[in-house]
């Protein structure tokens, strides 16, 4: 199937630093866009990729599972790898839980971790439900344009295949079990008002992970999609400069910061 227009993936070959984005459940690389743009115009090298069943329309992602959006970032990580000579992982919700994985399995392959109102759990009487109701009910309703700003517009799916959204729930699981495997430096932002992933989402990594090096900041103006909102160009600069910092070997190793 075609892609939708602006859902298409996105690279840049910039300096010997590599950033990889991982963008959302149901979404695509258009929400991620900007902040790969930003990152690219800083000299880096950028991947943002198009997970399988993304992009187009739902019935393609009724086809996929977790093993398949996690290969292909895992893919992109390596060949990152390959041409730069330190690499960190971003991801939007579902996105971020990706990054988190990337990090925990590659161990010093990763440099850093950076993750916007990062999804750990399917919640709700839905999450216990779905390993049933998928034989039966195919899709339901989905989130998108979870955006506080005027005009702001996500391009992913309506409808949300409920063999997907199980896949999501298990791989929820598993990334949540790995989190004390994590140990790189991690800039976590979360929005203070999100409807679609709730605040203890990001408590619950931040207790977690192993990290000693941890930065915290809440963006006050934006609903969930906060890179395409208010905030969006406090995301960038915050991005870059944890980014150059953590490069550069200038940081604040044993610290927890709150902004």
């Amino acid at each position: 199937m075609p892609v939708l227009p602006g859902a298409e993936p996105y690279r840049h070959e910039g300096g010997e630093i590599g950033v990889l984005l991982c963008h959302g459940f149901t979404a695509s690389p258009q929400s991620l866009r900007p902040w790969a743009k930003s990152l690219a115009e800083r000299g880096f090298t950028v991947s943002l990729p198009l997970l399988p069943g993304h992009g187009t329309r739902w019935e393609d992602m009724r086809l996929t599972g977790w093993q398949d959006w996690y290969a292909e970032v895992d893919r992109e990580l390596r060949n990152l790898r390959d041409r730069c000579a330190r690499v960190f992982v971003a991801g939007l919700s579902m996105g971020g839980a990706l990054a988190l994985r990337l990090a925990a399995k590659h161990g010093e392959g990763v440099a850093g971790v950076l993750a916007v109102n990062p999804a750990n759990k399917v919640h709700g009487l839905y999450a216990y439900t779905l390993p049933v109701s998928r034989h039966f009910v195919r899709t339901v309703p989905g989130i998108v344009n979870d955006i506080a700003k005027e005009g702001g517009v996500e391009i992913g799916y309506h409808r949300v295949p409920l063999h997907a959204a199980h896949s999501l729930r298990n791989f929820f699981r598993l990334v949540d079990g790995e989190l004390p495997q994590v140990t790189q430096p991690l800039l976590l932002l979360r929005s203070a008002q999100d409807h679609t992933v709730p605040s203890v989402d990001s408590a619950r990594i931040l207790s977690r992970v192993s990290s000693t090096d941890v930065t915290e900041i809440v963006l006050e103006q934006s609903y969930h999609v906060a890179t395409l909102d208010h905030d969006a160009d406090r995301i960038f600069e915050e991005s870059i400069g944890f980014i150059e910092r953590v490069a550069t070997g200038v940081g604040r190793e044993g610290t927890t910061a709150r902004g």
